[in-house]
């Protein structure tokens, strides 16, 4: 019988038995700056239910002065006055407005039925999606000490204890099946004109970025691909943009960003 090692992937060998396996600590274990980087077992998407309908959903509130979104907004338990800089219209029902900002209608927990309704169950949703993406088993842990700019990683599921600090493009390598999940226990930061790469026809709505401990913050011209779970806050400097949603159980500024929603 050959015997191929998989140490590589990220799990000991040392036993024929799944429940035996460990998660990778070494930065290089599941990255080759080639692109050839091992591809560790397939993953589920997160699921994220109605609250997957929104490109932002808050809590709290929603800032965006000259900020541009392309899909639906929603907050609650947080009333229309939580949502600030996008001149609002109410529609003639009263169950949402729009703006010329927005690409898609604005939904807030002070309008009429059945909008309180709906949102209730959105951010339940959400924080359901945020407990399931915490309750994943990663099968790699502390890479790069949460360095991970200039990586190229292929799908699987990552986790931090520390902050982690985009300071140079990441890409994250696979196909339209792939998913990547990143648990993240501090801040998400990503430095000014960084971006997220997707390569081999790989889509941010199979991309998820979960966030414990710290606001998730772009600098200015930063470009993130995925959905956003954050238990505080996101905040876009000027020229940020994210191709993807951001699901956050407290606030969001967009001054000056964009949020562009992926396709189903």
């Amino acid at each position: 019988m050959l015997l191929l090692s998989v140490s590589a992937c990220g799990f000991s060998i040392g036993s024929s038995d799944p429940s035996q396996e460990t998660p990778s600590t070494e930065p290089d274990a599941s990255v080759d700056p080639t692109g050839d980087a091992p591809i560790h077992g397939a993953i589920s998407p997160i699921a994220l239910g109605t609250a997957g309908t929104y490109a932002i959903l808050s809590k709290a509130g929603i800032s965006g002065i000259i900020g541009n979104v392309t899909g639906d907004l929603g907050v609650s338990p947080a009333a229309a006055t939580y949502i600030t800089g996008f001149s609002l219209t109410a529609d003639t029902t009263n169950t949402y407005s729009t703006s010329t900002q927005v690409t898609g209608r604005i939904y807030a927990a002070s309008y009429v039925a059945p909008t309180p309704a709906r949102l209730t169950a959105a951010v339940s949703d959400m924080e359901l999606a945020f407990t399931d993406a915490v309750s994943r088993t990663p099968q790699v842990t502390e890479l790069a000490a949460g360095l991970i700019g200039g990586l190229t990683l292929p799908a699987g599921s990552y986790a931090w204890s520390s902050a982690v600090a985009i300071t140079s493009d990441v890409t994250l390598a696979g196909n339209a099946t792939d998913v990547w999940i990143f648990q993240i226990a501090q801040e998400l930061t990503m430095a000014g004109g960084t971006r997220i790469v997707l390569t081999g026809g790989a889509l941010a709505k199979n991309v998820f970025w979960q966030v414990s401990g710290g606001p998730v913050t772009l600098a200015a011209g930063a470009d993130l691909h995925g959905v956003v779970l954050a238990l505080t806050s996101v905040t876009l400097a000027a020229g940020a943009s994210v191709h993807g949603r951001l699901l956050a159980q407290t606030s969001v500024v967009v001054d000056g960003s964009s949020v562009i929603a992926p396709g189903p």
